[in-house]
C-alpha cells in the first residue's frame, strides 16, 4: 500500500506528478465519497475493489470534463484548422493513471486514496486495456493523440469502438489459446454515448442513373452511434476528442420478416447490422479480406465525413451561400490523416458526397480531396498490403466501385501521357490488379488520393520512395515524406517509471517532458559517479518489482540481479523470435557442456501474441514454451539461465516490463520493420539495444553513436545481395557447430519428447521457407549477445552507456513527429495558448493568451 509522504519528500516532489495540497486531496476525497454513494450506490460496507476504481475513475474524470467542455468551445470559437486522424486501431491501454499525471492529480490522488485507507495501484489494475489495437500502429495512434492534445492541436481520433478488442492470450500446455476480451463487460468510465449524433451508414444497394446525376438507391441502413472519450494534453488544460462509431440496426430493420409475422426473427436479424462494431480482426501486418472488415472499414470513414462535413458546415467558412465556393476553404479547415490503408475507403466516399450530393463537378472534387487527405505507409510485407477483390467492392458498395474506376481511368491518362507506350507501368500502377481475381491496391489508391505520402522511419521511407512505390515517386516526389515515429514520454516515461522520470528531473528540470530534447543535458553527468549509481539503483528497483510481479502472477521465481533479455512484439517470422530462441539452446548447450564455466546470468522474456490464424508463430510460441520448460526445470542450469514466456503481453504489461528491461531485443531483418516504437520505449527507460540495422534502429545509432548500441547483421544491400547469390539455409547449418547442435537438438525432439516430430515444420521452414534468414544472422548475433554479457559485468561502463542511450533518446518523442506533421502535412501551427481551467472566466484566454494558473476547481 502507499504510505504519505515525509515533509522532506513532499518539499522534494516533482510538479511532473502534480503538487500535493490539503484542498486538493480534500476535495478528491469528498468527490471519491459522492461517486460512491451517488454514482454507484454503495457504501463501504458493500463495495469491491473494482467500484472504488469506478469511483476514483469518475471522480478524476470531473476534472476532466469542464476543460473538455472549455476545449471544444474555444475550438468553436476560435475556429482553427481541425486535424482528422483516422484509424482502425487506437490501443490506448489503461486511462485512469494517464489522466491523473496529464491533469497533475497524481500525487493527490495517491494521497487521498492513501488517507482513505486503499491501495492506489490495486485500483489502477482492476482497470481492463482498452485492447482496440493489435500492435505498433494503434499504440502509435493512442501517442499521437497525447501529443496532438499536449501541443493545442484542434485533432479529432476516429475509429470503431469494437465492443471485443485483440483477443486474451492464455498459454495452456505451451500452447496459445484466445479467449474474448470482453473489456466492456463492467462499463467504461471514460466514454460518453452521443445518440444525437447518430448517423446512417449505407451497403449494398445499387446505381440508377436520374436526370440530377447519378444516386445509389435500395441500400441497407446501419446507423453509427459515436462514443466519445476525452484526450487530455499534458498540464495545459487542453482536452482533445477521440470518437470511436458504434454499429446499431435501424427501427426499421428489416422490417419485411416483421411483416409477414416473424417479429422473434426480425429481432434477431439485427445482429447482422450491429455485428460491424463487435470485434477487432486480430491481425498484424497480414490482409485478410473479409466481407465484414470492408463493411468496419466503410463504415468508419462514411460516418466519420458526414461528422466532419457537418462540423465544417457549422463553421464560419462553412456557412456561405455556395456550395460550389463554400468548399473552396475545406482543405484550409479540415486535414485528414489516414493510418495505414484500412480508411482508404475515405477518397472514393468523399467524392461521392461532393459529386453526387454537393454537385461538385469531379476535377474541383478531385482537387478538394487531395489536398485533403494524407496518407502513412506502415509496411512494405507483401502480404499486409490490402488489396480488395472487385466483386466484392461491387456487391457491398457498388457506387464507390465506380468512382473508383473513374479515379483509375483519370490517373492512367495521365500516366500514359507522360510515359507512351509504357504498357508494363500502366499496368503496375493501374489501381486494379488483373489476374486471376480482380483486385483494388487500396495502397496505390491513398498515393494517388493523397497530397502527401510518408513512411514511419528515415530506411523505411527510403524503401517506399525508392523500391515499393518508386513508380509513384517517379511520377510525383514531392508527395513522398518520412516523418520517425515517436513515442509519449508521458505514458513511457512519467507513468511507468516515475523513479527515472524524478531522478532525470532533479538533474535538468522538469522541461523535458513537453520538449524531450532537453534530455542532451543528460551528457554532462555520464561520467559523474553518483549519477551512475542512482540510475543503477533506479533500474534494479525496478527489477525487483518486475520479479515480484512474476512470482506472484507466474509462480517463476527469477534472480533480480540477472541480466533481463527482453523480446516482447507481435509473434511474426520477421520479428525473428526464433532467432533469439536459437540463441536460449546455444546460451543452454554451452552451460551444459562446461557447468563450472563463468557465466552471466540471463532471464530471457519473450511477449507477443500470434494472430489467430498464423499457425508458424502459434508454433513458435510453442517452441519457446517448449525450450523453456526444459531450460528451467534442469538443475544443472539453475539460476543461470531463465526462460519467460509472457502471456497476453499489452500495454499494461509494457509499462511494467519496460522500465525492468535491460537489454531490448529488436532483432528484424533488415528492410522489415517499418520503424518499430518497443525500441524507443527501451531506449528512454534505460535498456541498451541488440539490434539490426532495420527501422528505427538506424536512427537510434545515428543519435547515441553505434557503438553505444548492440548493432550486429546483414545491412539492407546484404540482404539483398544474398537474395540474388541466393539464400541457402543448409550451408549455414553445416559451417557452424554450434545452430548445428541447437537445430539438432529441436529434430530429435530433446525439447518434445512426447511428440518428436513436434516441430519439425519449424525447422522445415528455417531450412526451405525462411524469408528472413534467420541462420545468416546467427553466427552475429550470437557473437554480439556475448559482447553484452562482458559488457554486462562491467556494471559502471554498462551504466554509462545507459546514460548515454537515455541523453541520445529525445528524437523518439512523438511530440517531435507530430510537429513535424503539422508543418509538412497538415499545414498546422501547434499552439502555446494555455486554454483557462474551469474555474476561470472564458476570457482569460483573449486577455492574457500566456496565462498559466494551475489553481484546480476541486
Amino acid at each position: 500500500m502507499s504510505r504519505p509522504l515525509t515533509d522532506q519528500e513532499k518539499r522534494k516532489q516533482i510538479s511532473i506528478r502534480g503538487i500535493v495540497g490539503v484542498e486538493n486531496v480534500a476535495e478528491l476525497k469528498k468527490g471519491f465519497n459522492r461517486h460512491l454513494h451517488f454514482t454507484l450506490v454503495k457504501d463501504r460496507n458493500v463495495a469491491t475493489t473494482r467500484d472504488y476504481y469506478f469511483a476514483l475513475a469518475h471522480t478524476v474524470r470531473d476534472h476532466l470534463v469542464g476543460r473538455w467542455i472549455r476545449t471544444q468551445q474555444y475550438y468553436y470559437e476560435k475556429d482553427p484548422k481541425r486535424v482528422y486522424y483516422l484509424s482502425l486501431e487506437f490501443y490506448m491501454g489503461r486511462t485512469l493513471q494517464n489522466t491523473m499525471i496529464n491533469l497533475g492529480l497524481q500525487n493527490a490522488c495517491d494521497e487521498a486514496i492513501y488517507q482513505l485507507g486503499l491501495d492506489i495501484e490495486e485500483l489502477e489494475d482492476i482497470e481492463e486495456d482498452a485492447g482496440l489495437g493489435n500492435g505498433g500502429l494503434g499504440r502509435l495512434a493512442a501517442c499521437f493523440l497525447d501529443s496532438m492534445a499536449t501541443l493545442g492541436l484542434a485533432a479529432y481520433g476516429y475509429g470503431i469502438r469494437y465492443e471485443y478488442g485483440i483477443f486474451n492470450q492464455k498459454i495452456r500446455d505451451g500452447w496459445q489459446v484466445e479467449e474474448a476480451d470482453d473489456w466492456l463487460r463492467h462499463g467504461n468510465p471514460w466514454e460518453k454515448a452521443r445518440p444525437e449524433y447518430m448517423l446512417p451508414v449505407h451497403f449494398y444497394g445499387r446505381v440508377e442513373h436520374t436526370k440530377s446525376g447519378l444516386k445509389w438507391v435500395d441500400t441497407q441502413v446501419v446507423l453509427a452511434l459515436p462514443y466519445d472519450t476525452p484526450v487530455p494534453g499534458y498540464m495545459n488544460n487542453t482536452v482533445n476528442t477521440m470518437r470511436l462509431w458504434s454499429a446499431r440496426a435501424p427501427n426499421d430493420f428489416n422490417l419485411r420478416d416483421f411483416n409477414v409475422g416473424d417479429y422473434i426473427q426480425a429481432v434477431l436479424d439485427r445482429n447482422v447490422a450491429e455485428n460491424i462494431s463487435r470485434v477487432l480482426y486480430p491481425n498484424d501486418n497480414f490482409f485478410e479480406g473479409k466481407e465484414l472488415r470492408l463493411k468496419q472499414e466503410y463504415f468508419v470513414v462514411a460516418a466519420t465525413l458526414q461528422d466532419i462535413i457537418r462540423r465544417f458546415k457549422a463553421s464560419k467558412f462553412g456557412s456561405t451561400e455556395s456550395v460550389r465556393t463554400m468548399f473552396d476553404s475545406f482543405p484550409d479547415q479540415v486535414a485528414i490523416q489516414l493510418n495505414d490503408t484500412h480508411p482508404a475507403l475515405a477518397i472514393p466516399e468523399l467524392m461521392r458526397v461532393f459529386v453526387d450530393i454537393e454537385k461538385l463537378p469531379w476535377t474541383k472534387a478531385w482537387d478538394i480531396t487531395k489536398q485533403t487527405f494524407a496518407y502513412t505507409n506502415h509496411t512494405v510485407l507483401p502480404e499486409a498490403l490490402e488489396r480488395w477483390p472487385v466483386d466484392l467492392v461491387e456487391k457491398l458498395l457498388p457506387r464507390h466501385l465506380q468512382i473508383i474506376y473513374e479515379i483509375n481511368q483519370r490517373h492512367l491518362d495521365k500516366v500514359r501521357a507522360l510515359f507512351p507506350n509504357d504498357l508494363d507501368r500502366l499496368r503496375r500502377m493501374s489501381l486494379i490488379e488483373e489476374g486471376g481475381v480482380k483486385r483494388i491496391n487500396m495502397a496505390h489508391l491513398c498515393i494517388i488520393g493523397s497530397h502527401a505520402v510518408n513512411g514511419v522511419a528515415k530506411i523505411h521511407s527510403d524503401i517506399v520512395k525508392n523500391q515499393v512505390f518508386k513508380d509513384f515517386a517517379d511520377l510525383e516526389p514531392e508527395k513522398f515524406q518520412n516523418k520517425t515515429n515517436g513515442i509519449t514520454p508521458r505514458r513511457w516515461l512519467l507513468l511507468c517509471n516515475p523513479g527515472l522520470a524524478e531522478l532525470i528531473a532533479e538533474k535538468i528540470g522538469e522541461d523535458y517532458v513537453k520538449d524531450l530534447s532537453q534530455l542532451t543535458k543528460l551528457h554532462k553527468f555520464v561520467n559523474d559517479d553518483i549519477f551512475i549509481r542512482e540510475i543503477s539503483k533506479v533500474k534494479q528497483e525496478n527489477k525487483v518489482k518486475f520479479a515480484q510481479f512474476l512470482e506472484k502472477e507466474y509462480n517463476v521465481k527469477i534472480n533480480p540481479s540477472s541480466m533481463f533479455d527482453v523480446h516482447v512484439k507481435r509473434i511474426h517470422e520477421y520479428k525473428r523470435q526464433l532467432m533469439n530462441c536459437l540463441h536460449i539452446i546455444t546460451m543452454y548447450n554451452r552451460i551444459k557442456r562446461d557447468p563450472m564455466k563463468p557465466f552471466v546470468p540471463r532471464t530471457v522474456i519473450i511477449g507477443g501474441k500470434a494472430a489467430p490464424g498464423y499457425h508458424m508463430a502459434k508454433m513458435i510460441i510453442r517452441l519457446i514454451t517448449a525450450v523453456g520448460h526444459v531450460v528451467n526445470n534442469d538443475p544443472v542450469v539453475g539460476n543461470k539461465l531463465k526462460v519467460i514466456f509472457l502471456e497476453n503481453y499489452r500495454v499494461s504489461l509494457a509499462e511494467k516490463v519496460i522500465p525492468a528491461t535491460d537489454l531490448s531485443e529488436q532483432i528484424s531483418t533488415a528492410g522489415t520493420e517499418a520503424s518499430g516504437t518497443g525500441n524507443m520505449k527501451f531506449m528512454l527507460n534505460g535498456a541498451l539495444t541488440i539490434g539490426t540495422m532495420d527501422g528505427a534502429n538506424v536512427e537510434m545509432a545515428e543519435e547515441a553513436g553505434e557503438e553505444n548500441l548492440f548493432i550486429f547483421g546483414m545491412r539492407i544491400q546484404d540482404v539483398e545481395e544474398l537474395d540474388k547469390k541466393g539464400y541457402n539455409a543448409q550451408e549455414y547449418y553445416e559451417k557452424l557447430p554450434e545452430l548445428k547442435q541447437a537445430i539438432d537438438l529441436i529434430k530429435s525432439g530433446f525439447f518434445s519428447p512426447k511428440q518428436p516430430d513436434l516441430f519439425n515444420e519449424v525447422t522445415n521452414m528455417l531450412f526451405h521457407h525462411d524469408r528472413f534468414k534467420v541462420f545468416a544472422d546467427y553466427e552475429a548475433y550470437v557473437k554480439c549477445q556475448d559482447t553484452v554479457s562482458q559488457l554486462y559485468m562491467n556494471a559502471k561502463e554498462w551504466t554509462k552507456l545507459v546514460i548515454r542511450n537515455i541523453a541520445a533518446s529525445g528524437k523518439f518523442s512523438s511530440d517531435r513527429t507530430i510537429k513535424e506533421y503539422a508543418r509538412d502535412i497538415w499545414n498546422v501551427e501547434p499552439s502555446d495558448i494555455k486554454i483557462p481551467p474551469p474555474n476561470e472566466p472564458r476570457d482569460v484566454a483573449d486577455k492574457n493568451p500566456n496565462c498559466t494558473t494551475q489553481k484546480l476547481k476541486m
